[in-house]
């Protein structure tokens, strides 16, 4: 009796924990990678099922691919977080797109895991996770990724206007006369705005900006 006492003393609760994904070998898999520090609730294979095991299961973290049926991973965090859960999601996904991370962080994503990294880095993302850090994938360049979210956020309003008008497909000469700018100012913040999304045409720059919502 003494000696249990003293374990359970020793032994905290671990972490419960819901994994989604449509493939089942990767959610073994995952499974496997955090088999030793949390206790698994469900396996689910879409994102309908997710939101449904996170409103009943209340887990401590979430573990999902971003691509699966019936509601993506992301609409999924989206919302939940609509309902007021905040239980931490790691995303899981093949995507090496910087874009998609910064749009997942944005989203209330508090990990970015590549499937092709994922051991090592599923360990030490739930970890940071659980203290209530954000992971990204190191290959990833996390220090690019939180660049670019302070970047989003320091984007002016006028800026944001301008980006909204490109978006709607007009001119610099168009957008400059309904902003009352000069259309070298015009220039400038579609020049500025493509140096902070790190893309190299205005095609490329509206393309950025839907991915992270700032068009809508």
């Amino acid at each position: 009796m003494h000696m249990h006492s003293a374990r359970n003393l020793h032994a905290a609760p671990r972490p419960r924990l819901i994994i989604a994904d449509d493939h089942r070998m990767v959610a073994e898999g995952v499974q496997h990678i955090l088999d030793d520090d949390f206790d698994l609730l469900d396996i689910v294979a879409d994102g309908e099922a997710l939101i449904d095991a996170v409103r009943r299961l209340k887990p401590d973290m979430v573990v999902a691919d971003i691509n699966m049926p019936r509601c993506n991973g992301m609409d999924a965090l989206k919302r939940l977080r609509q309902e007021g859960i905040q239980t931490p999601f790691v995303f899981l996904t093949m995507h090496m797109e910087p874009a998609l991370a910064v749009a997942a962080l944005r989203a209330g994503a508090s990990g970015y895991i590549l499937k092709s990294s994922a051991g090592e880095d599923l360990r030490n993302a739930a970890q940071q996770v659980m203290t209530g850090g954000t992971y990204v994938t190191p290959v990833l360049g996390a220090r690019y990724i939180s660049g670019q979210l302070t970047d989003m956020r320091n984007l002016t309003s006028k800026q944001l206007q301008v980006l909204r008008l490109v978006g709607e497909g007009l001119r610099s000469k168009q957008i400059a006369l309904q902003l009352g700018l000069s259309v070298r100012t015009v220039e400038a913040h579609k020049y500025t705005m493509m140096q902070v999304l790190g893309v190299h045409s205005t095609l490329e720059l509206v393309r950025r900006a839907e991915d992270l919502g700032l068009l809508f």
